[in-house]
C-alpha cells in the first residue's frame, strides 16, 4: 500500500507532540490513511488554537495532499532513475563534489539530518555522521538525502500549502549551509542529463506548482492529466481520494444552505434511442453490461406505474398535526388535542374546497432524543422532529391508533383520503431500531474525528442504552457527523452516523440506516407496508437519498466523487464494488412489492437532484415533487420553467402528469411570504390548479397565515387571523378549478404554446396551454409578469408520441375544434371573471388566438361551444363586443336586439320633456305649467316593443289609458289643493299628503317619476303579456339595463332596490282595502321576501324595517293613484272617505309593523282582528256596497262613474281652471293645460 509523507523538522516534532510511530525510517511523516491526516491535523490545530492562531488551522485533507504529493515525486523520481538513468543521483553526488567541495556538500547533508532527521538519528541509535556514511537498501544515505533536499525545496517553494510550511521551513538550512547552491548546480547537472517530458527532471517536477502555485487540489488535477503515463492507477485513484478528503475539509470549514433552497436546474434529456435499444439487445444475448452501460440502462429503462382511477384527481393538502389541533382550539374555544376531536366541519370545509387528500405531518411516534436535544438548545416548549422517529404507530399524545381510525373513517365519508408520512432514510438517534438492532445504522468503531467528545447527557429513554450526541453540538461550534451509542450491558461503544444528505448539516436527531444489508431493506419495506395499512398515500421524505446514484455518493464514494459527508471517503466503493453488494435499487423492489400486494396505494416520493423522471419512469413511482415550479414561479424565471415543461413533453409528457406541484412546503418559505396575496399569487394558484400533476396546498395558504411550522412546533407563535377575503377568492376563483381536476390533471390531450408578440418573438413570460376530457376542453393562459403581454397563440411546442424520441406539433384551432368556414363563431366562459365571449373561427383560424394581458392576468377558459350566423346577429356581437366579455353572450344577443326599446325608453325618461311633465305634475309647483304632449315618444317606445315581441299591440287604446293616467295624476292633486283649502281641512290628509308629496324637492321628484314610470311602463307591459300578471317579462325584457340607467339619471339613492321594488308592484295585487291579508302577502311570497330582506338568526325570522316600510308607502301610492277612481268624475265627499279608509289602513299595518320587533311571527299574528273590528269592517263594506249603488264606485281595475258629477268641473274640455290662492289671500284663476 502507498504511504504519503513529507518532512517535518525536528522542532515541529517535539511542538506538536507527533509521535514517533507517525514517521519513516528517513523520517519523513506517514500519512498512512485519512485517520492518521486527521489525527495530525487536530494535533497541530490544538496548539495553533491554544496560541490563539485560528487562522492558522490547516485541513487533513492538506496534510494528506501534501504527502501524496510528496510520494508522487519519489515516485517519479524512481521511476526517471530506473527506467531513464541509472545512477544518476550517484552522478550527481560526484558532480557537486566537484563544483562545490565534499566538505560543503557534507555539511549541508549532515544540517538536513539535524533539522529533519530519520528515525533513528531522532532515537538517538545513530549519529548523523555514521547515517550520512552509512546506507538503506543498498542506497548510499547521501543519495538519499539529496532527493530530499530537492524535494524540500518543491515543497517550500509551493505557496499552496503555506500553512503547513512551519514544518518543513529550509530558512535555516539556508542560513547556515551552501543548500541553495546545491540546489542551483542540482538543476545544472540535470539540464545536462536525459530529459523527461522535454525538460530537465526537476523542471519536470516544479510543473504542477506553476500550473497552479495556490491550490494544492488542482496541482493533483495536473498530475492525473498530464502525468498519467508516469504513474500506476492505484496512484491516480489515491488522487481522487485526496481530493474527496479537501471537499470534506471544506464541508467541515464552510457554513451551508440545506435542501432545496436555490432554484433547481432545468432537466435536459438526452435520451438515445438507439445506444439504449443496444443495451437492449446485449442483455437479451446474454451478455453482461459494463458498469457505465448498466448504469445508462438502469437510467433509461420505462417502467411506469400505472395510475388507478382516484390518483389523478387527488388535490392534497398539509396539516402540520400539533399546530393544527392547537389553532383549531383557539378557531373553536374548546380542547382540541387528539385526531378524533378534530370537528367535522372541518373536514367538511375540505371536501366543500375539493381536497381529496389531506397529509397529517408528524403522527408517528417520535424519538424523545430529538425533543430533548430542542429543550436544552433553548425551545422548551419543542416537540421531537416530525421526521426524527422512534417507531411508526400513531402518536399516544395525538389519542393513538383509535383517534387516527376515527379521524381516517370521517375523513373518508366526504371522500378525503388521509396522507402520512415514511422516512426510510434515517430513524431518530433515540429509536425501536436503535436500542434493539444497532447494526441496522451505519457506523465506525472510533470516532472519525479525532476531537469529538461525547460527554453531554444521556439521551435514551432505555435502560440498556446510552445514547449521546457531540459535545460541541450543545455549544454550537461544530457539527459531528456521529453520536455514541454505549450497550450498557457489554460496555460496547460504537459510533453511528447521523442523517445527512450532503447539502446542510448532518440532522444531529437521526440515525442513518445501512441500506447495503439485505435485512435493512427487507425491513423498511415491511414497515412501508405497515404505513400503507394506515393511509393509501405516503410520502416518502428524502427519497433520493436513497436512489442507489446517491446512497452511494454519500455513504460510499466513488474516489473522486465523495466530499458530500465528511469522513465517508474512507470508505470509498468503485461502481462495480458498489453494485455487487446493491444490484437493484430499492425503490423499484420497494414499488414492485406495493404494487403486487397493495395496489391501492399511491407512492409519492419527494425527490431533488434531477431524479424527479427517474423516480417516476424508471422506479415506478406514482408522483415525485417539482420544487422548480414554485421556485421558478416565485422568482418569475419563466423562460426556465416554460423549458422544463417543453423539454419533458419532448421527451415524454408522462412525466409532467406525474409531478407534485406546490407553493409552499414545510421546508419553505410560506406561500404567503413568497407570493403574496394579489394577482401573483392567484395566477400562480391558477397554474397549480390547472396544470398536469398533483396540485398540494401548505398549511396555512388558504388562511393567508405567514408563519413558517417548524417540525418541532406544537403550536403557532404568530397571532394571524384567518383572512376571510383571501378565503373567499380562493372559494370563488381556485376551488371550482379544483373540481374539475379531471379536465386538467391528464397529459394525453396536453398541449404547451408559445405566445408570440407582434414582433414575432415568443414572450416567454406567457404559460398558455389546452387540454381535454371527453368532449370538455379548456384553454390557459397566465402572464408571471408584472409587464402587459399582447400577443397570440397559434401552434404548439413539440410533444413526444408513440416511439421514443418522435414529437409533434398542433395548433390552437385543432385542439380547442375551431372551424375555418365563415359564419362560425365560437363562444365560451372565462372563469376566473364568470364572463363569456365570442370570438370568430375565420379569425382564429387565419391568424390564431389574440390575447391582451395585463401584469400577473390569467384566463381559464372554458365551455366552448359554436354557433352558426344565420342571420349575421353573431357577426354583429362580436364586432360590437371587440374582446370584451359578458355576463351571457345569449343575453348579450337579446340586449342587443331590445337595444331600440331599451334606448326609446331611456330617451323618454331622460329629456326634458320627461322633466316639464314631473314639473307639471308637481303637488308643490303653484305655477301654471302646461302638460307637454308625449305621444310621439311613447309612440316610439310602443313600436320598439311590439318589434321585439313581435305582438300586436292596439296603440289607440293605450295612448288614451296612459293619458287618462295622467290626467288623473293631475286631478288628483287639485282636488286636494281644493278639499285643503277650505277653513277646516282634515287633518289625516295633511299627514297623506306629507307622505305623498314629501317637502324634500329630491325625495318628491324620486317619487313623482317612479310613479309616473311605473303607470307608463306597466300599461306598456300589459298591452303585450299573455297573463294578467307576468312578473317574469322585466327578466325576459332585460329591463334592469334601462331601468338602473334610468334610475341613476333621475339620482335614485339605490337604484338596485328600486328596481326590485318596480318588479314586484308590478306582479303584485297589493290592496290597502284587505289589510288582514296585505301583511300576509307581504312575508310568504317569494319575491316580496327577498325584498324585505326575511333572514334567520337563532331560530327567528326578522325582515328589514326599511325595506317593509318603502313597500308598504307604495302600496299606499297605488292604492291612492290606482284605486280605480276616476278623480275627473267622483265627488269630493267620495274622494275624501275613499281616501280616508286608505289612509287608516295604510296607519293601522304601519302601527303592526313598529309593533313587531321587526319578527315576521309577530307580523302574522298581528292579522288576527278583534271580533269588534271585524264585524265593524263587515258594516263598513255594507255601507260602502250601498254608497256604490249610488255613486257608482267600482273595483279595481273598473272604472268609477258617478251618477252625480262634480258640476264646477269640465271634464271634456281640454283645458280646466281651478282656483288658487295668491300671496295675498286673494283668489285667482289660473289654466293647466292637457
Amino acid at each position: 500500500m502507498i504511504t504519503y509523507y513529507f518532512h517535518v523538522s525536528k522542532e515541529s516534532r517535539i511542538k506538536y507532540s507527533l509521535e514517533e510511530n507517525l514517521f519513516a525510517l528517513q523520517g519523513n511523516l506517514i500519512i498512512s490513511d485519512f485517520s492518521t491526516a486527521r489525527l495530525i491535523s487536530e494535533k497541530i490545530n490544538s496548539v495553533r488554537r491554544d496560541e490563539g492562531k485560528f487562522d492558522q488551522q490547516v485541513t487533513a485533507g492538506q496534510i494528506n495532499a501534501l504527502g501524496l504529493l510528496h510520494e508522487i515525486l519519489h515516485l517519479l523520481i524512481r521511476k526517471y532513475e530506473d527506467n531513464n538513468n541509472e545512477n544518476v543521483f550517484k552522478n550527481s553526488i560526484d558532480y557537486l563534489k566537484n563544483n562545490l567541495t565534499e566538505t560543503e556538500l557534507n555539511k549541508t547533508l549532515l544540517k538536513f539530518i539535524e533539522e529533519f532527521p530519520p528515525l533513528p538519528v531522532y532515537q538517538n541509535k545513530i549519529n548523523a555522521a555514521d547515517y550520512l556514511k552509512g546506507k538503506t537498501d543498498n542506497k548510499d544515505n547521501r543519495e538519499i538525502i539529496l532527493e530530499e533536499l530537492i524535494l524540500l525545496n518543491l515543497e517550500n517553494i509551493n505557496p499552496a500549502t503555506y500553512q503547513l510550511k512551519e514544518l518543513y521551513d529550509d530558512q535555516k538550512l539556508a542560513n547556515e549551509t551552501k543548500y541553495k547552491e546545491i540546489i542551483e548546480q542540482t538543476e545544472v547537472f540535470f539540464e545536462n542529463e536525459t530529459k523527461i517530458g522535454g525538460v530537465n527532471l526537476i523542471s519536470f517536477l516544479r510543473k504542477p506548482i506553476i500550473q497552479s502555485p495556490y491550490n494544492i487540489e488542482e496541482q493533483l488535477d495536473f498530475i492525473r492529466s498530464n502525468w498519467a503515463d508516469f504513474i500506476d492507477d492505484s496512484v491516480l485513484t489515491k488522487i481522487l481520494s485526496g481530493k474527496d478528503l479537501i471537499h470534506e475539509d471544506y464541508k467541515l470549514f464552510v457554513q451551508h444552505g440545506g435542501g432545496e433552497k436555490g432554484t433547481p436546474p432545468v432537466p435536459s434529456y438526452e435520451f438515445d434511442y438507439k445506444y439504449f435499444e443496444s443495451l437492449k439487445l446485449k442483455l437479451a444475448e446474454g451478455r453482461k453490461l459494463s458498469p457505465e452501460e448498466y448504469e445508462y440502462y438502469q437510467l433509461e429503462t420505462k417502467r411506469f406505474t400505472e395510475d388507478l382511477d382516484w390518483m389523478p384527481r387527488v388535490v392534497m393538502i398539509a396539516k402540520n398535526a400539533y399546530v393544527w389541533l392547537f389553532q383549531l382550539s383557539q378557531k373553536y374555544g374548546r380542547e382540541i388535542k387528539t385526531l378524533d376531536q378534530i370537528p367535522d366541519e372541518e373536514l367538511d370545509r375540505l371536501a366543500r374546497w375539493n381536497f381529496t387528500a389531506l397529509w397529517l405531518i408528524g403522527i408517528w411516534e417520535r424519538s424523545s432524543a430529538s425533543r430533548k436535544i430542542k429543550q436544552i438548545m433553548g425551545n422548551p416548549e419543542a416537540a421531537s422532529s416530525a421526521y426524527s422517529l422512534y417507531n411508526y404507530e400513531i402518536a399516544n399524545e395525538l389519542g393513538g391508533e383509535s383517534a387516527f381510525e376515527n379521524l381516517k373513517v370521517r375523513a373518508w365519508q366526504r371522500g378525503i383520503r388521509l396522507s402520512s408520512d415514511m422516512v426510510p432514510n434515517h430513524t431518530g438517534i433515540y429509536s425501536k431500531w436503535v436500542v434493539d438492532k444497532p447494526d441496522y445504522f451505519i457506523q465506525s468503531r472510533i470516532p472519525p474525528y479525532p476531537n469529538y467528545k461525547f460527554t453531554g447527557p444521556n439521551l435514551s429513554d432505555d435502560q440498556r442504552v446510552e445514547v449521546r450526541i457531540e459535545d460541541q453540538y450543545y455549544s454550537r461550534t461544530d457539527a459531528a457527523v456521529v453520536f455514541e451509542r454505549l450497550d450498557k450491558y457489554t460496555g460496547d461503544r460504537i459510533y453511528i452516523y447521523h442523517g445527512n444528505d450532503g447539502t446542510n448539516m448532518p440532522w444531529n436527531d437521526t440515525a442513518q440506516l445501512n441500506l447495503m444489508k439485505p435485512e435493512v431493506r427487507e425491513s423498511l419495506i415491511q414497515t412501508i407496508m405497515h404505513v400503507a395499512r394506515k393511509t393509501p398515500i405516503i410520502r416518502f421524505d428524502a427519497a433520493m437519498t436513497l436512489a442507489k446514484k446517491h446512497y452511494q455518493r454519500l455513504w460510499f464514494p466513488i474516489p473522486g466523487t465523495g466530499g458530500a459527508i465528511p469522513s465517508r471517503s474512507d470508505y470509498a466503493m468503485t461502481r462495480s464494488q458498489f453494485d455487487e453488494i446493491m444490484p437493484e435499487e430499492f425503490w423499484r423492489e420497494v414499488v414492485d412489492r406495493i404494487n403486487a400486494e397493495m395496489p391501492n396505494t399511491l407512492l409519492l416520493a419527494e425527490a431533488f437532484w434531477l431524479m424527479e423522471s427517474y423516480f417516476v419512469r424508471t422506479l415506478g413511482m406514482h408522483r415525485v415533487y417539482n420544487s422548480a415550479f414554485m421556485h421558478m414561479f416565485m422568482k418569475e424565471e419563466n423562460e426556465k420553467y416554460r423549458l422544463l415543461i417543453k423539454n419533458t413533453l419532448a421527451f415524454n409528457p408522462e412525466i409532467l402528469k406525474r409531478y407534485v406541484n406546490f407553493m409552499s412546503n414545510p421546508d419553505e418559505e410560506t406561500a404567503i411570504n413568497q407570493f403574496g396575496k394579489g394577482d401573483k399569487y392567484f395566477g400562480v394558484a391558477t397554474m397549480l390548479v390547472t396544470l398536469p400533476g398533483l396540485p398540494m396546498f401548505a398549511h396555512g395558504q388558504l388562511e393567508g397565515f405567514s408563519e413558517k411550522y417548524g417540525m418541532e412546533y406544537k403550536r403557532s407563535y404568530y397571532t394571524e387571523f384567518i383572512d376571510e377575503h383571501l378565503v373567499w377568492l380562493h372559494e370563488k376563483e381556485i376551488f371550482p378549478l379544483t373540481k374539475k381536476r379531471y379536465l386538467f390533471s391528464q397529459v394525453t390531450d396536453f398541449e404547451l404554446y408559445d405566445f408570440i408578440d407582434p414582433a414575432g418573438n415568443c414572450n416567454e413570460n406567457v404559460f398558455a396551454f389546452t387540454n381535454k376530457n371527453g368532449n370538455e376542453t379548456v384553454l390557459v393562459i397566465y402572464n408571471n409578469s408584472y409587464s402587459e403581454a399582447i400577443g397570440k397563440i397559434n401552434y404548439s411546442c413539440e410533444k413526444s408520441y408513440g416511439e421514443e424520441g418522435k414529437t409533434r406539433t398542433t395548433s390552437i384551432d385543432k385542439e380547442l375544434i375551431i372551424s375555418s368556414f365563415y359564419g362560425h363563431y365560437y363562444i365560451f366562459k372565462n372563469y376566473v371573471n364568470q364572463l363569456e365571449y365570442i370570438v370568430s373561427g375565420t379569425e382564429i383560424s387565419s391568424n390564431g388566438f389574440s390575447f391582451h394581458l395585463m401584469g400577473y392576468q390569467r384566463k381559464v377558459l372554458l365551455e366552448f361551444r359554436e354557433v352558426y350566423d344565420v342571420d349575421g346577429r353573431y357577426k354583429k356581437l362580436y364586432e360590437h363586443l371587440n374582446g370584451r366579455g359578458v355576463d351571457s353572450i345569449q343575453r348579450a344577443i337579446g340586449e342587443m336586439n331590445l337595444a331600440p326599446f331599451h334606448n326609446s325608453l331611456t330617451h323618454f325618461s331622460t329629456s326634458i320633456k320627461f322633466s316639464r311633465l314631473l314639473l307639471a305634475l308637481d303637488y308643490s309647483n303653484n305655477d301654471e305649467v302646461e302638460i307637454p304632449k308625449f305621444d310621439d315618444e311613447l309612440l316610439n317606445i310602443i313600436n320598439t316593443l311590439e318589434q321585439v315581441s313581435q305582438k300586436t299591440i292596439i296603440k289607440d287604446i293605450l295612448l288614451n289609458s296612459i293619458q287618462t293616467d295622467v290626467l288623473n295624476i293631475n286631478q288628483f292633486n287639485n282636488l286636494t289643493k281644493e278639499i285643503l283649502s277650505y277653513a277646516r281641512p282634515p287633518k289625516w290628509m295633511n299627514e297623506l299628503i306629507s307622505i305623498l308629496h314629501d317637502k324634500n324637492d329630491t325625495e318628491r321628484k324620486r317619487n313623482l317619476s317612479f310613479l309616473l314610470l311605473n303607470k307608463i311602463l306597466f300599461k306598456i307591459l300589459q298591452s303585450i303579456s299573455d297573463k294578467k300578471i307576468n312578473y317574469k317579462i322585466f327578466d325576459e325584457l332585460l329591463l334592469w339595463k334601462p331601468l338602473l340607467e334610468i334610475y341613476g339619471f333621475l339620482r335614485f339613492d339605490d337604484p338596485g332596490k328600486y328596481y326590485e321594488l318596480s318588479r314586484l308592484l308590478y306582479k303584485a295585487s297589493y290592496n290597502l282595502n284587505k289589510p288582514e291579508s296585505l301583511l300576509s302577502d307581504f312575508v310568504n311570497d317569494d319575491l316580496s321576501g327577498k325584498f324585505i330582506q326575511i333572514n334567520e338568526y337563532q331560530g327567528t325570522k326578522f325582515f328589514n324595517k326599511e325595506r317593509i316600510e318603502l313597500l308598504l308607502k307604495w302600496v299606499l301610492f297605488n292604492s291612492v293613484f290606482d284605486g280605480g277612481l276616476d278623480y275627473k268624475e267622483v265627488t269630493k265627499k267620495l274622494f275624501t272617505e275613499s281616501l280616508k279608509n286608505t289612509f287608516a289602513n295604510y296607519k293601522d299595518i304601519s302601527d303592526r309593523i313598529n309593533k313587531s320587533e321587526y319578527k315576521i311571527d309577530n307580523i302574522l299574528a298581528s292579522q288576527t282582528l278583534t271580533k269588534a273590528k271585524v264585524l265593524k269592517k263587515k258594516t263598513e263594506i255594507k255601507t260602502d256596497k250601498k254608497s256604490k249603488t249610488k255613486t257608482g264606485i267600482k273595483d279595481k281595475n273598473k272604472s268609477v262613474t258617478s251618477k252625480k258629477k262634480i258640476t264646477d268641473t269640465k271634464t271634456k274640455k281640454s283645458k280646466s281652471k281651478i282656483k288658487k290662492t295668491s300671496k295675498t289671500g286673494e283668489k285667482k284663476t289660473k289654466s293647466k293645460k292637457t
